[in-house]
Order: C-alpha cells, then structure tokens, then sequence
C-alpha cells in the first residue's frame, strides 16, 4: 500500500472510531429526540441568533437541507426564522426560551460525554487524548480554509484590506497611509495585469494576498495579510505557494516582495519559504526590506 492510501486508510479509521464513539449513529442523539444535525443546529444558533445565510455558511449546509432542519426545529417550538426587516431576503434564526433550554441540557449532555471518553483513562493518557484532539481540530480548521481569485474590489476583498491597512497603521512607527503606498488602490491586482486571492474560513474572508504581473518584469506580492484569529494555521505559506505557482503560470521566472522592518513574523517566513534579500528595487515608503526568489516557469504567457 503506498502511502497516499496508507493515509487514507488512517483517517476513515479515525471517522468510524469518532462517529461510534459521539453518538453520531443515533437518530437521538445525546438521548434526545433529534439526530445530531438539528441538535448541532440549536447549540450554533445560539444565545443571540444567527443571519441563516451565515449559518449555512458557516456549517458547510446545502440550502435546503438547511431548511428542512429549521422547519423541525420550528416545529418543535425551539427557534424561531423571521426575515430582517431592511431586507427581506436574509432571514434571522432564534432560539425561542424552549430552545435555550434545549441547548442548555444539550450542554450538559455533551459535558457528559466528553467526561466519559476520558473516564476509562489514566491521568497520562488523558493528556496524551486531549492533546492529539487539539492538534486534529487545529489541523482540520486549516484544512477547511478556501482560496479563491477575486476582484479586489468585491466586499471580502475591501473588508481584508481595511483590516490589513488598520493593523499596519498601528504597528508601523511612521503609521501608514495607503494612498502614499505603490499600490494605493490595488486596482494592478486584477486580470491581466495581476490577481487577488481572499481566503475564507466558514465563509468569513480570513486573508487576502495580491500578485502583480507587470508586462516583461518580475511578479510581485502585495498586501498579504492574514487574520490575527487565523494566524498559525499555515495560511502565509499556502498564499505564498499559490502565488508562487500562479506567477510560474504566467511565465515569470523571478518573485518579489518588499515589506517593513515592523514586520518581523513575515520575514522570517519569507526566508524559509526561499526568498533572498536583495537590493531596492522600487521606491515603496514603507519598505525597509526587499526579497526575489527564482522560480521554475511551468508555462508562457
């Protein structure tokens, strides 16, 4: 078996210990009257409620089977689903005071549950469970992260860039003023002069990272940023491998970037990811360092 199935086989081993082992076969779930997808639907709803959509999103749901999950839940008498009142085409879910009891003893239910995974088990062994469990949910968030091409100028774009532009005025010691920058605008970063990636995590735009492609010169990284909620997933590298590949795509030979000394967690991740200091090559005013990189052409322009 090579190890590409040898893994596989690992991780459906690992889903039938966890489905057994949660409950995850049983219509009642927790010994409730639901199965486990309307009873993960009241603990997500929450205290406060939540826009459908976002819900949708969040859970990875098709649309309807969503709605089917909601019409049994508002059977129930557990939540209600009103449209918003500016705009009746997102809807609002809430849980109705039945609900919040319903989640509160589904809470306990849970803590009971988790108590009796760990029960049968010494003190080392615990520890040893608990810290593989983290490490899997850490491992799993990544692995559900998407990276998708964008015009810079869409809502999950604009929302990255102003929180990149937030966080790089409070930690630079001059501040920063986009409109003094080389790029003021991003607007270099679309096709066919450059792109624009925004990363997103339960449908919530976490990063973003641009790739200019000026005609007859080096490709160039701009305004990548990564969440602070985010960080430590490996999302700076899997932008800098995919801008990588798409500038190889396009025909260039050579990468660059230039960013702040302030910066001090993306340099040292630029040189382990290939980059070599060089000398200036433009007159960013922010820049204290400049980077290229030889990259191997996969095609032509």
């Amino acid at each position: 078996m090579d190890d590409d199935a040898e893994q596989i086989e690992q991780v459906r081993r690992f889903n039938r210990t966890v489905t057994e082992r949660v409950g995850v076969l049983h219509d009642r779930y927790l010994g409730r009257d639901r199965p486990i997808g309307e009873a993960r639907l009241v603990w997500e709803i929450g205290e406060q409620g939540q826009d459908v959509r976002r819900l949708r999103e969040r859970l990875g749901l098709d649309s309807g089977y969503l709605s089917r999950l909601l019409r049994s839940l508002e059977s129930d008498g557990l939540v209600t689903v009103e449209p918003q009142p500016e705009d009746r085409r997102v809807r609002t879910v809430r849980l109705t005071e039945a609900g919040r009891a319903e989640r509160a003893v589904l809470d306990g239910r849970s803590d009971e549950l988790a108590g009796a995974l760990l029960e049968p088990l010494n003190t080392a062994q615990r520890g040893r469970l608990v810290a593989a469990m983290a490490e899997v949910d850490h491992l799993l968030t990544a692995a559900t992260v998407t990276l998708d091409a964008v015009a810079p100028d869409c809502p999950d774009a604009q929302h990255c860039l102003l929180a990149y532009f937030t966080e790089l005025q409070e930690r630079f010691d001059t501040g920063f003023d986009p409109a003094r920058s080389l790029l003021p605008d991003a607007s270099e970063l679309r096709p066919p002069r450059g792109l624009f990636l925004v990363a997103r995590m339960h449908g919530e735009p976490i990063g973003c990272a641009g790739l200019k492609l000026p005609p007859g010169a080096p490709a160039e990284i701009k305004r990548m940023w990564v969440a602070p909620q985010a960080r430590g997933l490996g999302l700076g590298r899997r932008f800098l491998t995919e801008l990588e590949a798409r500038a190889a795509q396009h025909g260039r030979d050579v990468l660059r970037l230039d960013t702040n000394k302030a910066l001090g967690a993306a340099i040292g991740l630029y040189h382990s990811f290939g980059f070599q200091e060089v000398p200036a090559f433009n007159d960013e005013p922010y820049a204290h360092h400049w980077f290229e990189k030889h990259i191997t052409t996969s095609t032509t322009e």
